[in-house]
């Protein structure tokens, strides 16, 4: 009889599903502890606990696996705490993370200015060496000056070692060998090594990555540590699994080798969540948003499989290691208005956890959403987190006067709807950024609305993009804590190798022979894992480009493919994708194909906890109905009476018409008029807007 646990930590709230031998599901939420992420997980777990009628010792002893979603690396990031980082780089190249790319990198942004990079120059120490383009010797690595840049970061006392050399991915021995003399002459930093991270073309990008993998390392390390004995002291003895930006899960072992690959792993489960929460309603794509107290992502997935990207970038650092397609903007319950030269904002900034929303009583003063979200009614001062936290709204509507309506000249009620038309304007806008810009019409997607501030903006989002179906999973207000348990582990692989696409221009031999170290490399990988062949899938990719173009279209393809050099398929499999990103396709033109890159997703399928349907109870919701209070409607512009339901009442069959306020221990999900509301199989909410004309 053992217990299964995902943990996601975000900004504002820590979440927690529950997965109890009986098949039964538990969601619970407590307020992160930013100073230490590790004290909200061993006090959700032990609240947990006493939920089940046990101990903490004795509840962690029955749990056989946790898997743990951390923003830790993330926020090192974003608030400019890393690790103190040295740079060793082929002599000529110390300047690369300063001149980025060269290129303008906002067009429309005429007071752009890029962050200072992660290591400074006087800790950037260039050494001679050089490897061509095919991975031919130019220059032997100067000893000497290896030596002489190790000792001087050493004298800097750094934390991390990055260690990027031009053309590293052709032949990585220059790497090797320094890293070798690194770890002899400073064995506790931290090693971060181009060749091992990024193995690919593009030095920035592979330079900027490894830095960011290095400025990490030490901090989600001693995390990792921290929260691993702080577990096993309370009694967990299970397997710990840490969440990837790629979508999929790995060990503790291998992220501390790896810590960049959880620098977008925050939401990177709600995909896989999404997948099972479309289950009851047939398709396998759709449009997933996730809005918490900090921030809105928003992701599509088109046939079952997730967009995933190698054009990441965190606080503006270029990341290249592959990454779930999601657009995050600072759009959450705390997020703060201001004015801004008479323009309302929402954003990014947050009240975050400590001291949070005025509303909350805990000394904030700045007017957030959920303030704004209080004052129309959306949300009940008494039933809060089913009622453990009590919202002041006098102290909203003096947040809100004080600091948009006075300002506006506008009334409280005003001020505070115009906040939150601006919040459902800025989420639309990142959904168009997903979906619109990546040739998908998001009319043609449902969306599935997760967080715990998401499904009171779900419905006026989807009526300003015309979406029809919105999906409100049981599980939305922990939506990704609730994917981890879903989650397979994944490991990604790349090998750079340019060439044209042909029978007299690819090297057969050669390309056998990359799949062939990655294959192998994947599956060392996975056997340390306990992964069992039966249990191993493996994806395979290139990176393409018509000649002449400078960056790349990731095309997924049949090993097959590759082994038997169908390169025509290949080709036609390229200019079908181009068209579809960018409206176009050189296949008539007869321009050549290049391959740039051979990438292998190496997934080890896990045990899925199974899907359990309710059975139907009948269309009428009258046992759930809680009441009726004034909730302003968009419709009107005015305040109305609205029916309130119980949601965790409702049962699989029950409808409703809006308006109404269906109000659930924690998330809260808004009615408007026009909106019907069905329960489905899994007890999620299914919204129909009546409105919209379906596939428009």
């Amino acid at each position: 009889m053992t217990y299964r646990i995902g943990i996601d930590v975000g900004g504002t709230f820590t979440d927690f599903f529950l997965l109890a031998p009986d098949g039964g599901t538990r969601p619970h939420k407590v307020l992160s502890t930013p100073a230490d992420p590790s004290e909200a997980v061993l006090q959700g777990l032990a609240e947990l606990a006493a939920g089940e009628g046990l101990s903490t010792a004795d509840f962690l002893a029955r749990v056989a696996i946790v898997v743990h979603g951390t923003t830790v690396t993330t926020n090192a990031v974003l608030t400019g705490r890393t690790a103190r980082t040295g740079l060793i780089t082929t002599a000529g190249f110390r300047d690369a993370l300063q001149m980025r790319r060269g290129v303008r990198e906002a067009f429309y942004d005429n007071k752009f200015t890029a962050p200072p990079p992660l290591v400074p120059r006087r800790l950037r120490v260039p050494v001679r060496e050089r490897v061509d383009h095919e991975g031919r010797e130019v220059e032997p690595l100067s000893r000497e000056d290896l030596g002489k840049a190790i000792a001087r970061l050493r004298e800097a006392e750094v934390e991390a070692v990055a260690i990027s050399f031009m053309h590293a991915y052709a032949n990585p021995a220059h790497e090797e060998e320094a890293a070798a003399l690194v770890s002899e002459m400073l064995p506790d930093a931290y090693l971060s090594v181009s060749s091992r991270v990024l193995p690919q073309v593009r030095f920035y990008e592979r330079t900027s990555t490894t830095v960011l993998n290095a400025a990490v390392g030490p901090i989600l390390r001693r995390y990792v540590d921290n929260l691993r004995r702080r577990l096993a002291a309370a009694g967990f003895s299970g397997i710990l699994r840490i969440m990837q930006s790629n979508g999929g899960v790995t060990s503790p072992e291998a992220v501390a080798a790896l810590a960049a690959s959880t620098l977008l792993s925050g939401p990177a489960a709600a995909p896989t969540a999404g997948l099972a929460a479309m289950q009851t309603e047939g398709g396998d794509s759709f449009i997933t948003v996730d809005m918490g107290g900090t921030s809105f992502d928003a992701a599509m997935v088109v046939g079952g499989a997730p967009a995933v990207t190698t054009s990441g970038n965190v606080n503006r650092f270029a990341l290249a290691l592959p990454s779930m397609d999601i657009v995050t903007i600072g759009a959450g319950g705390g997020s703060i208005a201001w004015i801004d030269d008479g323009l309302l904002r929402m954003g990014p900034q947050s009240a975050g956890a400590d001291p949070g929303p005025a509303c909350y009583g805990r000394g904030g003063q700045e007017p957030t959403c959920s303030d704004a979200n209080l004052v129309l009614g959306y949300l009940s001062p008494d039933f809060f987190a089913g009622g453990r936290l009590r919202l002041d709204v006098d102290a909203a509507e003096a947040a809100i006067a004080r600091r948009v309506g006075e300002p506006l000249g506008m009334d409280v009620v005003r001020a505070a709807f115009g906040m939150y038309q601006v919040m459902n304007v800025n989420m639309a806008s990142a959904i168009r950024e997903i979906s619109v810009q990546k040739g998908w019409d998001p009319r043609e997607f449902p969306l599935i609305c997760a967080g715990g501030a998401g499904a009171i903006h779900a419905a006026m989002i989807a009526r300003e993009l015309g979406i029809a179906k919105i999906i409100v999973p049981r599980e939305a207000a922990i939506f990704c804590a609730a994917g981890m348990l879903r989650t397979d582990l994944k490991h990604d692989f790349v090998r750079s190798y340019t060439t044209l696409l042909g029978d007299d221009t690819v090297d057969r031999a050669h390309l056998a022979g990359l799949l062939d170290a990655m294959a192998s490399e994947a599956a060392a990988v996975l056997a340390s894992e306990g992964i069992g062949e039966a249990q191993r899938r493996f994806i395979y990719a290139l990176d393409l480009r018509y000649q002449g173009q400078y960056h790349e279209v990731t095309v997924e393809v049949p090993e097959a493919w590759l082994r038997e050099g169908a390169w025509g398929a290949v080709r036609d499999a390229f200019h079908d994708r181009h068209d579809r990103l960018y409206g176009y396709s050189l296949r008539d033109e007869g321009t050549p194909v290049q391959l740039v890159s051979l990438r292998l997703g190496a997934v080890g399928e896990t045990d899925k906890p199974p899907l359990v349907a309710d059975p139907p109870s009948g269309a009428d919701a009258g046992h759930a109905r809680k009441g009726t209070r004034p909730v302003f409607q968009p419709d009107t512009g005015g305040f109305a009476d609205t029916p309130v339901f119980d949601g965790d009442r409702l049962r699989h069959g029950n409808r409703l018409a809006g308006p109404a306020i269906i109000e659930k221990v924690t998330t809260t999900i808004f009615l408007p008029a026009g909106f019907t509301l069905r329960v489905d199989a899994q007890g999620g909410c299914v919204l129909d807007d009546l409105t919209a004309e379906a596939g428009q």
